[in-house]
């Protein structure tokens, strides 16, 4: 019980300390774990995924967005996971690699202040959104029941996009509704990062056991941060669920389609909060529980050497 209850934050910090100013150093802890644990996590809680998106678009209850799953089979309940399985290993990868990346490339012997933990984060969110934008596309798609007929599969999304010209591939197919993921993924990253470790090292001293700080802080935080967001959440699904040339509306027809569709009330556009944070808690929690704890097997074993 004498062992020091460090955050990952203050590992973190004490590495770059440890380093040669200007050294750099490839993390593959930060990667892996970020892969395996947005792997696992998607997985098991695609489900509620589903069921939200369904409300985002259709605007019901979670009880009629549950009955048009039933209707249609369970055959289709998982239809549309490939592409977030893929995205979200892949967001896992970028979104604690690349943090740690830059985190270290901004301040290179710590400590680490508010600010570049801000930046770091708000950057790795660029990154991930210029990256995963084109999964999430075909993965709303997919979600649309009233595209199953036209789009059944992938292959058939992926032939229609590349059916338009260069630029149509881009705004109108792979990259439809980009702004406000950019704007979305951004900061959502920069709120995370920026307190998430203040909390899990809050929580370590109260002498709990490792990997209740972690899981907390991460639930907490990624539940206040998708909450946050969640307008913008709703308003990429709506204009991700549009596809072809017709019938295309922009950003701002989006947003006040959106808007109308909803009665104009703040509470409307939220429906499918809860939902949201049991997944956002679910998610963020075991996400960055099992970092914090490849994390701290890493800096052990990497101790012992000297």
């Amino acid at each position: 019980m004498g062992e020091k209850n460090h955050s990952p934050g203050e590992e973190l910090q004490h590495r770059t300390q440890a380093e040669a100013p200007g050294k750099k150093s490839w993390h593959s802890q930060a990667y892996t774990l970020g892969a395996i644990s947005n792997f696992m996590s998607t997985f098991l809680t695609f489900p509620i995924y589903k069921v939200v998106f369904r409300q985002q678009i259709h605007a019901v209850a979670v009880s009629q967005a549950v009955k048009q799953l039933w209707h249609e089979g369970p055959q289709y309940f998982y239809r549309g996971i490939y592409p977030p399985l893929l995205s979200k290993t892949l967001q896992g990868t970028l979104l604690f690699g690349t943090y740690d990346s830059l985190l270290c490339s901004l301040s290179p012997v710590g400590p680490h202040s508010l600010g570049h933990r801000w930046a770091a984060g708000l950057m790795s969110g660029v990154v991930e959104a210029v990256a995963l934008s084109p999964f999430e596309r075909v993965q709303n798609v997919l979600q649309d029941g009233r595209k199953q007929a036209r789009f059944p599969s992938t292959f058939s999304i992926l032939k229609e996009f590349n059916s338009y010209g260069l630029w149509g591939r881009l705004s109108l197919g792979y990259y439809r509704g980009f702004w406000p993921i950019l704007v979305r993924n951004s900061l959502g990253s920069a709120l995370y990062f920026s307190f998430k470790d203040p909390i899990q090292a809050g929580l370590a001293k109260q002498g709990l056991p490792h990997w209740v700080p972690a899981l907390v802080s991460g639930s907490v935080n990624g539940t206040i941060t998708c909450l946050v967001l969640y307008p913008l959440i709703v308003l990429v699904a709506n204009m991700q669920s549009h596809i072809g040339w017709q019938s295309m509306p922009s950003l701002w027809a989006s947003a006040q389609d959106m808007w109308d569709t909803r009665g104009r009330k703040v509470l409307l556009i939220y429906r499918g909060g809860s939902l949201v944070i049991l997944r956002s808690s679910v998610t963020w929690g075991l996400t960055t529980a099992i970092h914090d704890f490849l994390q701290r097997k890493y800096h052990s074993r990497k101790e012992k050497k000297y």
